[in-house]
């Protein structure tokens, strides 16, 4: 075996491709497992042909396949994760929205919606009932918002943005509405109040 040349160590022609090369180092692999000497002689053979190859390519006789030149690019990456909607989103985004447990959910719900009902089955009050539940909810909002990250000036610019929105897009709901579901005895405060706490809620809720 010592007087053959690469290929014939393998069993391969000189035209042969590199899928044959590597499927004849494999089988012979197979055959002679166990014997180091066999195995040493068959890999020498085998770096022999790619160093050939590479030889070749390098004069232009032939082009070596990229299997030879870089095997490593056999070697499939994993497929890459799509990133979620939330790394997808803007970064100045990603730092103001939360991702709330229920109860961040449902508890300034609850205060906002009994604050709602006291502004829609207690007209009696007057502005007075309505102001009052107001001063309610934006401490509500305030408190809800700065237990997150402590960070109270947030919490109170987020909660006035908010309220001022609030009852100026209620109202101007309210003047269109009203008007067409006039079974409801609503007044236009009493519709833009209930209107800032759900905004409120979201803000208070959903906001870090």
């Amino acid at each position: 075996m010592s007087d053959q040349n690469p290929y014939e160590k393998l069993g391969v022609s000189e035209e042969a491709s590199f899928d044959e090369i590597q499927d004849a180092r494999n089988r012979l692999f197979e055959q002679h497992n166990g014997d180091a000497k066999h195995l040493e002689v068959i890999e020498a053979a085998y770096d022999a042909i790619l160093m050939d190859r590479l030889r070749m390519r390098q004069e232009g006789k032939i082009k070596v396949p990229e299997r030879i030149r870089f095997p490593e690019l056999r070697v499939q990456s994993p497929p890459k994760e799509s990133p979620t909607p939330r790394e997808q989103s803007p970064a100045w985004l990603q730092r103001m929205l939360d991702q709330p447990a229920p109860a961040d959910i449902l508890l300034p719900g609850a205060w906002f919606l009994g604050l709602s009902s006291i502004s829609l089955f207690y007209p009696e009050g007057g502005d007075q009932v309505l102001q009052l539940a107001l001063v309610v909810g934006v401490g509500t909002s305030i408190y809800f918002l700065n237990r997150k990250e402590s960070k109270f000036g947030r919490a109170v610019l987020f909660t006035l943005v908010s309220l001022i929105i609030g009852l100026i897009v209620g109202g101007l709901v309210a003047s269109w509405l009203l008007p067409q579901i006039s079974f409801l005895s609503l007044e236009t405060n009493q519709f833009s109040t209930v209107v800032t706490f759900i905004l409120l809620w979201l803000v208070s809720s959903f906001l870090r």
